[in-house]
């Protein structure tokens, strides 16, 4: 007659085989009483209201991020992580644009927030495209130079980037080309106009960043840029501005008369 007693590996099997149980909820909302909860809801209900009755501008940045948070963490005040992001980054527009491993730095972001601010990101940068795609760039000036500024001025590396025109100066295509460090990008001429009859471009505006904040060309853009508009120009390709940006502006080099 077959023992009743189990060995100690079939009993360490069958506890293998019991379903885990494991409680996924953070420590601060177990936490929580029905009151808190309460109070969360009535302040969101209220931001809420406030938009609709008196616009999104009526809020202060650390209220905007805070909403903006809301998706990420529904289930915790996000005040005060807002605001630590704002004294951390400086303003809304950094917040926005930090690189993911510079935020996991900050306590209490992981990847839900992060996936939260990069999407932010992302459509501001699409409404301001927006605004300049399918039209004459020549005659939306400003808001092409709204939407350089936006999509470089915080970067902390140098990024050389070509928008590409057709014969009536509407935007073909939007690319960075080459990325370098804080203070350099290597660029070659031959690589920029062959990219630009590979797209068909009859023109070009050339756009980079100086994450040190000047925006004054420094002697390698000048060179760089002349043999651009030199190698163009033997392809009837016209460069029509090379605009530096930075967070504390931007400058036109062909305002400047450069080139």
């Amino acid at each position: 007659m077959p023992s009743k007693r189990k060995t100690a590996e079939e009993k360490f099997q069958l506890k293998e085989l019991e379903p885990t149980r494991y409680d996924f909820r953070l420590e601060e909302e177990k936490t929580e009483t029905p009151k808190d909860n309460f109070d969360k809801i009535g302040h969101r209900e209220r931001m809420r209201t406030r938009i609709l009755t008196n616009g999104a501008d009526s809020l202060a940045d650390y209220e905007i991020l805070e909403m903006l948070l809301y998706a990420a963490i529904p289930r915790r005040d996000t005040k005060s992580l807002a605001k630590l992001l704002l004294s951390e980054f400086g303003d809304l527009a950094k917040v926005l644009s930090a690189e993911p491993h510079d935020l996991r730095k900050i306590d209490r972001v992981g990847n839900a927030v992060i996936a939260s601010l990069k999407v932010a990101e992302t459509l501001g940068q699409k409404l301001l495209r927006h605004k300049v795609e399918k039209k004459n760039v020549l005659s939306s000036w400003q808001a092409l130079q709204d939407y350089c500024h936006a999509v470089m001025r915080d970067k902390k590396i140098e990024h050389f980037r070509i928008l590409f025109l057709n014969n009536k100066n509407h935007l073909i295509s939007d690319e960075v080309q080459q990325t370098g460090t804080v203070n350099h990008t290597a660029v070659y001429p031959r690589e920029v106009v062959k990219r630009a009859l590979e797209l068909g471009a009859t023109s070009l505006i050339l756009v980079h960043n100086h994450p040190s904040g000047d925006t004054k060309p420094s002697k390698a853009d000048i060179e760089m840029t002349k043999e651009i508009v030199i190698a163009a120009k033997t392809l009837n390709i016209k460069i029509h501005d090379h605009l530096i940006v930075s967070s504390e502006g931007q400058t036109s080099m062909k305002e400047l008369g450069l080139f």
